[in-house]
């Protein structure tokens, strides 16, 4: 038990206060000197370059939850077959709520005094030559309305129970009617909210002002802090003409982005603006593609002798989507230990590297692999070495126990 107990000590003394080191050998060779040194030099070009520099691994990072208000000024004046009408923002932008989706109205189609009747489609659709052709009760995906089964004789198409009479939009007004829409101006409040930092900033920042808004306007190189833009500058920057997107709609992105360094003073996190147009590419040329630009119908209802009536507007306009995209980073020891740690573990690739070069590629490789690495003989080999008389007499001993030989 003495023996027994002396050899546990023993053991947990050695676990407990031996440390074991790995064995070096340093080997004198330009060649090989020069790989390490330049893949070691390239892995630290990367942890200081990219990882730090360029990627900023020292720095936690968070996106922002924020919030977009919006609101058009400007008025519009229309004359159509002696029709004279004042639009303002009542008129022309949809949604009225101020949201950062809005569509802004640059032209139209009027059908004004509908009324719930049986009339003829319009030339070019449903097209018959007897009452045969038109199926009462059904209704085609084009059409206004449901079929009566009567063809018209007058137009060829079938006769439709509808809001009579049906819209013809087959004629766009070109140029359109409320071009003046160019000068309409667009006023934006955005705010954001880091809640990892607990910072919130709004794009009117330190210097933008009731007097500063009042007099400014957007521009990428004299103003790009003014959240005041003029709805022509928004399309040209663009790159799209206003005239053409006016006459058939489209819709553009007004990119707000905050990206910020709270390292530094709160103040140098200022908002930058950028466009891009969001339906139709601006240098297409092909006049027959589908579904060119944006546009949507809506009515206005009311009583004219005791019949409802109603005034069938279809809208041309430009939509405008609000979008804000933020970063933000500060200085945090974990990721920075987390990359300093990676460095580290990668600068064991020129190793690697030159232990191959080493062993398998230099003509003394065989002196390295001596040098390397310590072989040692097995107990057998050894205990024979040392006693030969002993060891095979002791198997003998064994073999004679366990089999009578």
């Amino acid at each position: 038990m003495e023996k027994m107990r002396n050899k546990i000590t023993n053991a947990l003394s050695d676990f407990l206060f031996e440390y074991e080191t790995p064995r070096q050998v340093l080997v004198r060779n330009r060649r090989v000197g020069v790989v390490c040194r330049l893949i070691q030099l390239g892995v630290l070009g990367y942890i200081i370059g990219w990882v730090f520099i360029y990627e900023k691994g020292y720095q936690s990072t968070d996106t922002a939850i924020s919030t977009t208000l919006t609101k058009m000024k400007g008025v519009g004046y229309t004359n159509v077959d002696g029709m004279e009408k004042i639009w303002d923002v009542a008129d022309y932008v949809f949604p009225p709520q101020g949201d950062a989706s809005f569509v802004v109205m640059t032209n139209y189609i009027i059908t004004e005094g509908q009324s719930l009747g049986k009339c003829p489609e319009l030339p070019g659709k449903h097209n018959c030559t007897k009452n045969a052709d038109c199926e009462g009760g059904s209704y085609k995906r084009t059409g206004h309305g449901t079929m009566t089964g009567v063809c018209n004789d007058t137009t060829k198409t079938c006769e439709v129970q509808a809001w009579c009479p049906v819209e013809n939009d087959h004629h766009i007004p070109d140029p359109p009617l409320l071009l003046s829409a160019e000068n309409f101006t667009l006023f934006i409040k955005n705010s954001v909210t880091f809640p990892l930092f607990g910072i919130t900033r709004s794009n009117l920042v330190e210097g933008i002002d009731s007097k500063y808004i009042s007099k400014c306007l957007y521009h990428p190189e004299t103003a790009p802090l003014c959240p005041i833009f003029s709805l022509g500058d928004i399309v040209r920057i663009s790159g799209f003409n206003f005239e053409t997107i006016a006459k058939v709609g489209g819709a553009i992105g007004i990119v707000v982005d905050w990206l910020c360094n709270f390292d530094l003073d709160v103040r140098h996190c200022k908002p930058e603006y950028s466009f891009h147009g969001l339906y139709r590419n601006p240098d297409e040329t092909d006049k027959f593609r589908a579904s060119v630009g944006y546009n949507f119908r809506y009515a206005r209802h009311y009583i004219e002798n005791g019949v409802q009536k109603r005034t069938l507007f279809k809208a041309f306009g430009i939509r405008i989507e609000v979008i804000t995209h933020s970063l933000a980073r500060k200085f945090d020891i974990i990721p920075t230990l987390t990359a300093i740690g990676s460095g580290v573990g990668i600068f064991g690739v020129a190793t690697v590297v030159c232990d191959l070069v080493l062993l398998y590629l230099l003509p003394k490789r065989e002196f390295y692999k001596n040098m390397k690495f310590k072989y040692t003989e097995t107990q057998n080999q050894v205990w024979s070495s040392s006693r030969p008389g002993l060891a095979p007499s002791l198997v003998q001993t064994i073999l004679h126990y366990y089999t009578g030989y």
